[in-house]
C-alpha cells in the first residue's frame, strides 16, 4: 500500500471553466504548501479533498489516501482533518466537551474523559476540561482546535490559512506544534498559505497555482 495522499490528475472547474489542475503525491509526514492569489482556487482544492465542493464546481480525477480511494466517499468517511484560520470552537460547550465532539467512538464515558484529560495534558492545558472557550487566549483556542481534530484520528491534515490570524510569535509556536504532531502521526499535510515564510518553514514542496 502506498502511504500518503495522492491527487491523481485532479482537475476542478467552476461553471465549466478550468480552475485548478494538480497531479502530485504528498508522502506521510510531509507538508505540501499551496500558494496563489485570492480566487486562484486554493480553498476550493481543500473543499474538493474534504468532499464539500460548493454548487457550480465540478471535479475529475481521483483522491487516494493511504491506498484507499476516497474520491466519492462522504465527508465523514474520508478521515481527512482540516484546520481553518478561525478556531470554530463550539461556544456553548466547555473545552472538554469540545474535545469530546472530535473523539472517535468507543470506550466508556470514564475512558473517553480520561483520553480527553490526557489530550489536554499533551497540549499544556491540564485542568482546562471545564473551562469556557470564551475565556481562552488565541493560542489556547488554536491548541484545542488542533487536538479536537487529532482526536478524530484523521489520516491526512489540511490547513486553510490556519495560522494567519495569530501574532507572529504565537504563529511560529502553533505552526511548530502542528507540524510536529503531523510528523509524529505520519500525516500527509496540504497547507494553503499566502505567506512565503510559512511555506518555507513547512520544509516541503511549494506549489503555486493561478
Amino acid at each position: 500500500m502506498t502511504t500518503g495522499l495522492t491527487l491523481n490528475s485532479l482537475a476542478i472547474s467552476r461553471h465549466g471553466a478550468p480552475l485548478v489542475q494538480i497531479d502530485t503525491h504528498v508522502p506521510a509526514g510531509e507538508v505540501l504548501s499551496i500558494m496563489g492569489p485570492s480566487g486562484a482556487g486554493k480553498s476550493t482544492l481543500l473543499a474538493a479533498l474534504t468532499g464539500t465542493l460548493a454548487d457550480g464546481f465540478t471535479m475529475t480525477g481521483r483522491v487516494i489516501l493511504n491506498g484507499r480511494d476516497i474520491t466519492d466517499l462522504p465527508t465523514e468517511q474520508r478521515r481527512v482533518g482540516i484546520l481553518f484560520q478561525d478556531d470554530l470552537l463550539f461556544p456553548h460547550l466547555s473545552v472538554g466537551e469540545n474535545l469530546s465532539f472530535g473523539l472517535c467512538a468507543g470506550g466508556t464515558r470514564l475512558q473517553r474523559k480520561a483520553r480527553i484529560i490526557k489530550a489536554l495534558n499533551d497540549i499544556g492545558l491540564a485542568g482546562f476540561f471545564d473551562r469556557d472557550p470564551a475565556n481562552l487566549s488565541g493560542g489556547q483556542k488554536a491548541r484545542v482546535a488542533l487536538m479536537r481534530m487529532l482526536l478524530s484520528e484523521p489520516e491526512a491534515l489540511l490547513l486553510d490559512e490556519a495560522f494567519s490570524g495569530l501574532d507572529p510569535e504565537l504563529r511560529e509556536q502553533i505552526r511548530a506544534l502542528v507540524f510536529t504532531r503531523a510528523r509524529t502521526r505520519n500525516l500527509p499535510v496540504v497547507m494553503v498559505t499566502h505567506d512565503p515564510a510559512e511555506a518555507e518553514a513547512a520544509g516541503g514542496p511549494i506549489l503555486k497555482i493561478g
